[in-house]
C-alpha cells in the first residue's frame, strides 16, 4: 500500500471508530433499547427498538453533512470550508465542556418516539459535527483529480460520499450500542450500568475539540 493510500484508509477507520465510540455512549440511546426489552420481557422488543434509534441517528448525520457536501462542490473554496468547519467543531466542543449533561428539553420526548429522540440527541450532542472534518478529508482525497470536471459531477460524488460516511458510521454505532444493550439485558442487568458505567460527557467534548484541531491543522497546512 502506498503512502497516498493510507490517508483514506485511516479516515475510514476513524469513521468506524467514531461510530463505535458513539455506540458505547449511553447518551445515544442503547439503554432505551434495554428498557424496551425489559418492559415487554422480550429480546425482540430490544432489537426492534434499535431500528428507530439507528434511523434517527442516520438522519441526524445526513442533516449535518449534506450541506457541506454541496459546499465542497465549490472546489476553489475547499480549504476555507474545511477551516470553517474545523472551527465550528472546536467551538461546539468547548460549548459541550461548559454546558455539560443531557439537554433538559429532550426529556420531554417520550421513549416511544425513539426515532425522534435519537435524531434530536445526536444533533444536540454534536455527533454529526464530529464527522464533518473526516468527511471533508475523504472528499479532498477523492476529488484530487476532479478539479476540472463539471460541478454536477462533483456534487453527485460528494453527496454519495456523505451518504456512505453516514451509513458506515451509523451501522457501527448501532452495532456497538445493540451489543451492549443485549449484554445488559441478557447478562449484566441495569445495576451494572448504574454502578460501573462511566460518564462520557467530558471525553465527548474533548473529542470534538481534538477532531476539530487536527482538521484545522490539516487545513492550514495545505
Amino acid at each position: 500500500m502506498s503512502a497516498a493510500d493510507w490517508t483514506p484508509a485511516w479516515l475510514w477507520l476513524v469513521v468506524i471508530a467514531s461510530g463505535l465510540y458513539h455506540g458505547v455512549n449511553p447518551g445515544m440511546g442503547w439503554p432505551l433499547a434495554v428498557s424496551a426489552g425489559l418492559m415487554e420481557r422480550s429480546s425482540r422488543a430490544l432489537v426492534a427498538a434499535l431500528g428507530p434509534l439507528a434511523a434517527g441517528h442516520l438522519l441526524a448525520m445526513l442533516l449535518v453533512i449534506l450541506p457541506f457536501a454541496l459546499l465542497v462542490a465549490l472546489v476553489e473554496w475547499q480549504r476555507q470550508i474545511q477551516i470553517g468547519a474545523s472551527l465550528l467543531v472546536i467551538g461546539f466542543g468547548i460549548f459541550r465542556l461548559v454546558a455539560r449533561g443531557h439537554p433538559r428539553a429532550l426529556a420531554r420526548i417520550r421513549p416511544t418516539q425513539l426515532g425522534l429522540w435519537s435524531f434530536a440527541v445526536a444533533i444536540a450532542h454534536g455527533a454529526g459535527l464530529m464527522l464533518v472534518p473526516i468527511y471533508l478529508g475523504l472528499c479532498r482525497e477523492a476529488d484530487l483529480d476532479k478539479g476540472h470536471e463539471a460541478v454536477g459531477t462533483l456534487i453527485n460524488a460528494n453527496l454519495g460520499m456523505a451518504a456512505l460516511v453516514s451509513i458506515v458510521h451509523t451501522s457501527t454505532m448501532i452495532a456497538a450500542g445493540g451489543f451492549l444493550a443485549w449484554l445488559v439485558y441478557r447478562y449484566l442487568g441495569l445495576k451494572f450500568v448504574s454502578r460501573s458505567w462511566f460518564n462520557l460527557d467530558t471525553s465527548w467534548a474533548v473529542s470534538l475539540i481534538l477532531v476539530g484541531v487536527i482538521a484545522l491543522g490539516f487545513g492550514l497546512a495545505e
